[in-house]
């Protein structure tokens, strides 16, 4: 992709006074000016109850504490149309935990992001990592400053090194230039300057350089050091200028204060490079190596500036060989030594400042912003290789088309002797929850589908647990099957709830059509018999349909059980009079709201009316689908689930999160049912879609699917996705890879199966 339009940074932005704000107006000017077709904007992050005239190429503004704002963000982003956006992240300027609310936004993004990290932790704290980690993640390529960065990415944060950029802090073009005429202009004619400028804060390391200044004028007594700009402004709104107060009163004690001048001033950048250029020696006394940039240590430097400074991460990298002289943190008497030296020395101070000038021309904001339109074309391209939806047809449409292999380990690895474990955490079975009929019964339909052509089946031993599992949930006493059992293998209750009962018959009558062990048919059959009579006593509308599709099976694979038909009219007519009582022309549904596997009501009613002729079933299953999936669509055309927050809200638009990945799995079923009553292609392609939410199609545009494993994570919240992989997640994405893959072989123009990139 060739950006050829436009570029959003997301970033401080003057006039706020900050180094991310001077850094992010600076480097959207550097590309603005690399190219003049091209339109940049900044998205600006304001602090809490601040207000900043904005210049006007500030396009959108975020309060860093309002969660909606960033995503009113993304929207504006997405709809902008914009080729890159590239992010400048430090951890204080965003809100919410480590600053996790701009997770929000950047998942929501449709196009590639480049990250540039001005700070990148030794020590993170789990909260710290986790977001640099999904960051990261959500990034095409991250940026950083110094091989130190590079190094951390790689050591702590396991960043594949193909991932990360070197960019040097851009610096101003500026001539080589003797400081007399700039001290003359000023009033420092005839003074030896030392200069620190930034923002005041208390890990400066200022009162060091106060206390070198008594050695200093020993040896130069016209020696002065400016301290150039305004306290932090958290500082101020902490502390007020009491820390200014306190190094003013340090100099005054010492005896120095005629010689330390503070000049509390926010300059613009034109009065800022007559201030490097008047001074003689530019000093960086910092108190904390894990300083991994610094602005005005770049500056200084690139104007030809002899430095003394700590050795900070930056610092070290970018003294080194003599360009610069580092000194021990704290060190006073160091401090004082080396720059009485530079001072009372002038050619070497003025081989340094030469060393310094030659090595730092590759650092201007010409070529900086070279460097990061090579690096935005990259990820252009990366980008397009991704999976994308056409969402005016739904067809997947990528360079590599087939769906994904069927991949079950991390399935097999929530399995033991017993059976399918219900959660996990992240990726590891947890035992503590144990099991339930729910996920075994779907994982038997899972095994059953796996008998296909085309699938490896799973290990018989496998299959015949989940086949015990169900058969020992069976209670007789209450003609109902129990649901939860504990790791123990102690059943927690004497009968399940409706929906887990209907699920269960759902699944024998699956079994007792499509295993592959004609024994095991005839167990499943024999079951389903005996249990089908307790459907009749149930009242949720999902146990009706979950047994209906059961029937569709058992009656497929029996055909002569004379008490399967009374009961299938019956619980199809039951879905009826709830849709012709409930229903309305804007609310095509069966109840007053909508839940979790919305989609197998529909789909039982398109089967039924196959199976048994009755037209009306499937007319009113594929209006009530063709309603649903309009409820499940987004603005963008994205699949978007009922998410969780919806459940009992009554005739409300289903709310965004959470999402699940059951519904998918549902919405496909339905869709491939949908195509076999009425053989409209369009239902072909809606189910692709829905599968592409799973593979990052999604509001998030993150991949659900370990492509390599075959887990699933538990879903989508708001700002992320749920790491968890339990066994209702794998099995829903596995029962919908098993479909979407049957429908891939059957139809007569699919290319030749390759796998499809997430």
């Amino acid at each position: 992709m060739t950006i050829s339009n436009r570029v959003a940074f997301i970033g401080n932005s003057l006039p706020r006074r900050c180094g991310i704000a001077t850094f992010t107006t600076d480097l959207q000017q550097a590309v603005a000016a690399a190219r003049p077709d091209l339109e940049t904007v900044i998205v600006a992050m304001t602090d809490h109850g601040q207000v900043y005239d904005y210049p006007s190429t500030v396009g959108f503004q975020i309060s860093d504490s309002d969660l909606e704002d960033y995503i009113l963000a993304a929207g504006f982003l997405n709809a902008g149309r914009f080729d890159i956006v590239c992010l400048q992240h430090e951890f204080g300027i965003f809100g919410g935990e480590a600053g996790g609310h701009i997770i929000s936004l950047l998942s929501r993004l449709t196009m590639p992001i480049v990250t540039t990290l001005h700070t990148i932790l030794a020590e993170p704290s789990a909260a710290q990592r986790d977001v640099i980690a999904r960051i990261v993640g959500l990034s095409s390529k991250v940026v950083v400053m110094s091989e130190k960065g590079r190094e951390l990415l790689r050591l702590v944060y396991q960043v594949p090194d193909e991932k990360i950029e070197i960019i040097a802090h851009g610096i101003p073009e500026f001539a080589f230039v003797e400081p007399e005429e700039a001290k003359a202009a000023l009033g420092y004619s005839g003074r030896s300057v030392i200069l620190t400028f930034g923002l005041l804060s208390q890990n400066k390391g200022i009162e060091v350089m106060i206390d070198a200044m008594p050695a200093i004028l020993k040896s130069r007594p016209d020696a002065v050091y400016v301290v150039l700009g305004a306290t932090h402004p958290n500082l101020v709104r902490d502390q007020g200028e009491t820390y200014r107060e306190s190094l003013k009163t340090r100099a005054r004690e010492l005896g120095v204060d005629g010689s330390v001048v503070f000049l509390d001033q926010f300059v613009d950048l034109k009065t800022l490079l007559e201030f490097i250029s008047m001074c003689d020696v530019y000093v960086t006394p910092y108190l904390n190596e894990a300083q991994m940039t610094s602005g005005t240590l770049a500056y200084s430097f690139g104007l030809g500036k002899a430095v003394v400074s700590t050795p900070y991460w930056h610092a070290r990298e970018l003294l080194a060989d003599g360009r610069g002289i580092l000194v021990p943190f704290g060190d006073a008497v160091a401090i004082a030594g080396e720059i009485s030296k530079l001072l009372t020395n002038d050619t070497l101070r003025q081989a340094m400042r030469k060393r310094a000038y030659a090595s730092s021309r590759s650092m201007t904001w010409e070529r900086t912003a070279e460097s990061y339109m090579a690096v935005f074309e990259g990820a252009g391209r990366k980008h397009r290789l991704k999976t994308i939806v056409n969402v005016g047809t739904g067809v997947l449409l990528s360079d590599r088309r087939a769906p994904p292999e069927m991949e079950i380990s991390h399935f097999l690895s929530m399995c033991d002797d017993t059976g399918l474990f219900q959660h996990a955490v992240h990726s590891v079975p947890d035992r503590a929850h144990g099991y339930c009929v729910d996920d075994n019964a779907r994982a038997l339909i899972l095994a059953c589908a796996l008998n296909d052509p085309g699938e490896k089946r799973l290990p018989e031993v496998l299959t015949s647990r989940f086949a015990a599992f169900v058969q020992n949930a069976w209670n007789p006493d209450t003609r109902r099957f129990r649901n939860f059992m504990s790791f123990s293998r102690c059943w927690l209750e004497d009968k399940g709830s409706e929906d887990s009962h209907g699920r269960t018959i759902w699944a024998l009558g699956v079994c007792a059509r499509s295993d592959a062990n004609l024994s095991r048919r005839a167990w499943a059959g024999a079951l389903f018999a005996e249990v089908m009579s307790s459907a009749e006593s149930l009242h949720s509308p999902r146990a009706w349909a979950f047994v209906l599709l059961g029937l569709d099976a058992y009656c497929a694979a029996t055909g002569d059980d004379e008490r399967a038909a009374p009961l299938r009219l019956l619980l199809a007519d039951r879905l009826m009079s709830l849709i012709g009582t409930v229903g309305t022309s804007d609310w095509m549904w069966f109840e007053d709201g909508l839940a979790y596997d919305n989609a197998r009501l529909p789909q039982a009613l398109i089967l039924t009316g196959l199976a048994t002729k009755k037209s009306a079933y499937s007319e009113v299953g594929l209006r009530s689908l063709r309603w649903l999936v309009t409820q499940q669509t987004s603005a963008t055309g994205q699949f978007r689930p009922v998410g969780s927050d919806s459940f009992g809200e009554k005739r409300q638009r289903p709310r965004q999160f959470d999402q699940q990945p059951l519904e998918a799995a549902a919405t496909i079923s339905a869709c491939l049912a949908a195509w076999r009553a009425d053989q409209d292609g369009q239902w072909k392609a809606e189910a692709a879609r829905v599968f592409a939410w799973f593979l990052g199609s999604n509001d998030l545009s993150v991949s659900l699917v370990d492509l390599e494993t075959g887990s699933c994570r538990d879903g989508l919240h708001p700002d992320r996705p749920n790491e968890n992989r339990g066994g209702e997640s794998v099995v829903s994405y596995l029962l919908g890879l098993s479909e979407i893959r049957q429908i891939a072989r059957l139809s007569e123009t699919q290319p030749k199966p390759t796998t499809l990139v997430a």
